[in-house]
């Protein structure tokens, strides 16, 4: 099975479709939503109803920090977030809160675990940008695979036969294989809000039967989705952060 993933969209229209159209034409047998459909983006209406549809065929869409802010608290938000969830909720429809309602903590393919953040405690939303949490979330499931989303940097960790995580930034476009005998966590990339260092969709792509991985990035037309931005009266910086991808 080949599943292709997309990570924190981010409400960001142009970065959805470019992504999307790289994992279609790869070639997939399932599509997984891995959290944060909304927030900081302008088009968090298209972006909800995209992902509704793709989930109608048979997609995997898991809850995301800024989905569960929509009808929860955003106060453990950083003032430019929750600016952007305040925004958000203006513009959703009970419909579209509803997706984001029914969106999974988690959700397990075969050997493979899906989450948005952290295995170890999933609606704690904990980043994995180190050693000590990556640790933390390989240890808390029997997955060989466990594949989240939420930091927007590509890393690829795994767990030594000393029982201690080691990782590095994967390079884009390789296949990288993922040994049976050995336990993995993978950070995505984001589609819509990259902050690697350079402006592009990020996605995915895990091969089960090839036991591989295979971090991908696309360009799209990050211009035109930071001048919604701008003309929607968000914050300016998350404009910024689309032009520079940090």
């Amino acid at each position: 099975m080949r599943i292709g993933i997309l990570s924190d969209i981010h409400a960001n229209r142009e970065g959805f479709e470019a992504a999307l159209s790289a994992l279609r034409r790869l070639g997939t047998d399932r599509i997984v939503l891995l959290g944060d459909i909304v927030g900081y983006g302008a088009d968090p209406e298209y972006c909800v109803e995209t992902a509704a549809r793709l989930m109608e065929d048979g997609a995997i869409g898991i809850l995301g920090n800024h989905d569960a802010a929509i009808d929860g608290s955003d106060e453990d938000m950083n003032r430019i977030a929750r600016e952007a969830i305040r925004w958000t909720r203006t513009r959703l429809l009970p419909e579209h809160r509803a997706v984001l309602k029914n969106l999974a903590i988690s959700h397990r393919v075969e050997d493979a675990l899906f989450v948005h953040a952290s295995a170890s405690q999933p609606a704690e939303w904990f980043y994995i940008t180190d050693e000590r949490n990556a640790e933390r979330s390989l240890r808390a499931t029997d997955a060989r695979i466990t594949v989240v989303g939420h930091v927007h940097r590509p890393h690829l960790w795994r767990l030594t036969s000393q029982g201690t995580a080691t990782g590095h930034a994967p390079h884009q476009g390789v296949e990288n294989p993922l040994a049976q005998s050995q336990r993995w966590l993978a950070v995505i990339g984001s589609a819509g809000q990259a902050r690697d260092g350079r402006p592009g969709a990020g996605y995915g792509l895990l091969d089960l039967a090839r036991r591989s991985l295979t971090f991908g990035r696309v360009d799209y037309d990050h211009y035109t989705a930071a001048r919604k931005v701008r003309e929607a009266g968000l914050p300016d910086q998350l404009a910024e952060r689309l032009l520079r991808g940090e």
